[in-house]
């Protein structure tokens, strides 16, 4: 019991380690991203934007002076100066703001998913250079047993119980072991370089990965109605509702805009005769109303509208589709990946006993290399499929999380 709740507590402590590593260079890929970095002055241009929507249309001044002075009964008139002030309807103002946050908000969504498939390609690539490694300290387990059972057969060969022959086969076996390691170190330096890219450093730094990883015993509860939570189509009902709000800016830009100004016409004395408000200068308050009488802008931007809203809508349901077939597949991956590794498991356990009937049968004096080798590979043909299934398992897994917004 005591070696049980020791085993357990390691099991917890190295699944939890895994998980903290890699959040780890999710996090650094997150931070030094160029392409995050761009999306997050995107969603800070279109938080101005919301700034930029307060406005109003120029204040029009304008001046003029009079070559002829017109005479008035006080006095000659020698200039005009206008001040002039259009102003929106009531709530344009607002309409506007309200729209440049939706598309903020939208902004702000394309930001997440761009985190996120960052963080789907970290953790990708980062359990294929997992596997890559995995396999090379496998291949170097199995290049030691080879070498055991070369010295098994020197020993026969010197008492007359195998030929050179067999020696010769296991050596060779064994420069076919050495070279598939070698390709895997190529492999693994290539697969480092890229990890390194994402995280936007030095390709040569070395990438720290779990020495050994287990499936859980069982898998995490996940359903399609989680997909609805996916950012990917959040993203088209935050492009649904800004159209709606860019729609109540054209209606109100359609309505009167309200002018107020006023004119100031100073005027010169009279001085062929007194009067009372002699020379007084005019002061004019003025109020007018632009009317847009031809509107089929306006109706056409309604339309426009309205026919985008059906374009968002149809271009959500094909995004929907393509995710619930991405799901599909990845669930039904993951379940193959179980089922193999499983599988694998047994396999490995008859391959452990055929090399243990092996064994003794050397100590009785008989034994047959060919068989050793055929064991040896289906041994390791066995353990690269469990690593291929553990990868496996866990990338869709990640597609999985990323799918359902976990």
């Amino acid at each position: 019991m005591k070696n049980c709740i020791i085993i357990i507590g390691l099991l917890f402590v190295s699944t939890f380690a895994k998980g903290q590593q890699l959040q780890t260079y999710i996090d650094e890929a997150t931070i030094n991203s160029p392409e995050i970095q761009a999306f997050d002055i995107r969603y800070t241009i279109a938080e101005e934007r919301v700034e930029e929507a307060n406005w109003l249309p120029s204040t029009e001044i304008s001046a003029g002076y009079f070559v002829s002075e017109p005479e008035t009964r006080v006095g000659a008139q020698r200039a005009r100066i206008s001040l002039k002030q259009m102003l929106p309807w009531f709530g344009t103002i607002n309409a506007r703001e309200n729209y440049a946050s939706s598309m903020a908000e939208a902004e702000f969504i394309e930001v997440t998913i761009a985190k996120r498939k960052l963080a789907l390609s970290v953790a990708e690539t980062y359990y294929l250079l997992y596997e890559v490694r995995r396999k090379q300290a496998i291949l170097d387990e199995n290049i030691q047993l080879l070498e055991t059972y070369e010295r098994l057969a020197l020993t026969s060969v010197e008492v007359g119980k195998a030929s050179a022959v067999d020696v010769l086969r296991l050596q060779i076996r064994q420069n076919e072991l050495v070279q598939e390691k070698k390709v895997l170190v190529q492999q693994a330096l290539g697969i480092q370089a890229a990890f390194n890219n994402l995280l936007n450093r030095p390709y040569s730094l070395a990438i720290e990965t779990v020495q050994n990883l287990q499936l859980p015993e069982e898998d995490l509860m996940t359903s399609y109605d989680a997909l609805s939570l996916n950012p990917e189509l959040l993203k088209y009902d935050k492009l649904y509702e800004s159209v709606i709000k860019s729609e109540l800016i054209n209606q109100r830009e359609s309505l009167p805009m309200i002018g107020v100004g006023v004119d100031y016409l100073p005027v010169s004395e009279r001085t062929d005769m007194a009067l009372s408000e002699n020379g007084k200068d005019i002061l004019m308050p003025m109020i007018s109303v632009s009317i847009p009488i031809f509107n089929s802008r306006y109706s056409s931007i309604s339309k426009q509208n309205e026919l985008r809203q059906q374009e968002i809508k149809s271009k959500k349901e094909l995004r929907s589709n393509v995710l619930e077939s991405a799901f599909a597949k990845a669930l039904s991956q993951r379940n193959q990946s179980r089922i193999k590794y499983e599988t694998q498991i047994e396999n490995l356990k008859q391959a452990k006993d055929a090399e243990e009937i092996l064994i003794k049968n050397y100590e009785t004096g008989t034994i047959d290399f060919n068989d050793v080798l055929d064991i040896q590979e289906l041994q390791l043909k066995f353990q690269m499929n469990q690593i291929e299934s553990v990868n496996n398992y866990y990338s869709q897994t990640a597609i999985i999380n990323y799918l359902t917004n976990q």
